[in-house]
């Protein structure tokens, strides 16, 4: 059966899967639940590995703390300690169980395929830069809570899978019907960013970039170029067929120069401490939209704290409960006070 065009070995995505997992088991192990709080979530089966209450992380994950240790996006951190690397690092991590769990089974469904198709190199640029993109637009408007997850990765394959659908729109036999399944299962994900807690900016930037690198990793030859490389000589006449189209290669390079714009602008603003949200009043509202079940302003927490040798007294100054907490050393951080108390005032 001819093939026009080579199938890949899919090694590295299933790679990536294992990976995340396996940082998700290193970050409950950090965490150690039972060590902090009596509150744990399956302390008499799981041990260290037990999940925090599910006020505190519903998700059934770590705490906000650990998942900072191990680099999660806080855009203080990247700012004033010059942390640039949590802008990759945070999307190795996920906050839950629930939350690992379907960010793996998309990256399986999505990322096989187009692996198979365009090989290991090609998609894991495409997944790390896009996992970049969405990090550095989630950080230039999500101030005040850290972000985790591999999302902006996943949508910046989506992203892809768009651009790639136009660029060789050529090749399709289905074209409309394969655009508008594509378009709905994107539309649908990032209506699903709308819901509190939910990271909406990790998605758009990530789709963003994919989409553009999809314009430059993507690029398929034309069937008649490679017809005529795998024919005999002379057996197409001696005209010569292009590789590709012209709107291929305008595609491409225009995408090129947005892309090397929008990081090298979107890190300067970042890195001079600008907030998007004062340039940009509503797009608050692209992470979040208040309904009357939920809210999407984050509450903030206050405690009053007095200790006397290893001994913590908390005082949450929200629902007035109090508690005594016994510091070892090793959990008197800052980090870990502040989650004491988020985990009194929840």
């Amino acid at each position: 059966m001819y093939q026009p065009f080579k199938t890949h070995f899919p090694w590295l995505v299933p790679t990536f899967v294992v990976t995340n997992i396996i940082l998700f088991g290193v970050a409950m192990y950090i965490n150690d639940c039972p060590k902090n709080s009596a509150k744990c979530l399956g302390a008499d089966h799981l041990g260290r590995f037990a999940f925090q209450p599910l006020k505190e992380n519903p998700l059934l994950g770590p705490s906000g703390a650990t998942l900072q240790l191990m680099g999660a996006l806080e855009v203080k951190k990247v700012v004033e300690n010059h942390q640039a690397w949590r802008l990759f690092s945070c999307t190795w991590l996920h906050a839950g169980v629930f939350h690992v769990l379907a960010n793996m089974l998309s990256l399986l469904f999505v990322g096989i395929r187009l692996e198979q198709e365009f090989g290991f190199v090609r998609i894991g640029l495409l997944y790390g830069i896009s996992g970049i993109g969405g990090s550095l637009l989630s950080a230039l408007f999500v101030r005040t809570t850290i972000s985790v997850g591999a999302s902006g990765a996943l949508f910046g394959l989506l992203g892809g899978m768009l651009s790639e659908l136009l660029t060789n729109w050529t090749i399709y036999a289905n074209k409309l019907a394969a655009l508008l399944t594509l378009v709905l299962i994107i539309a649908i994900n990032l209506a699903v960013g709308i819901l509190p807690h939910v990271d909406n900016f990790a998605h758009i930037g990530g789709f963003i970039t994919g989409f553009l690198l999809g314009f430059v990793f993507l690029v398929r030859p034309q069937y008649a170029w490679v017809r005529q490389r795998n024919s005999a000589p002379g057996f197409f006449g001696s005209s010569s067929k292009p590789k590709y189209k012209m709107y291929q290669h305008v595609l491409l390079g225009v995408s090129l120069v947005i892309l090397i714009a929008g990081f090298a602008t979107g890190l300067v603003l970042l890195m001079r401490g600008v907030d998007g949200n004062d340039h940009c009043p509503w797009c608050h509202y692209l992470r979040c939209i208040p309904t009357s079940f939920w809210k999407c302003k984050e509450e903030q927490v206050y405690c009053e704290s007095n200790t006397v040798g290893n001994q913590l007294n908390l005082k949450c100054l929200t629902n007035g409960k109090s508690d005594v907490f016994t510091l070892d050393g090793t959990n008197n951080t800052t980090a870990n006070l502040e989650q004491l108390c988020s985990q009194l005032c929840s």
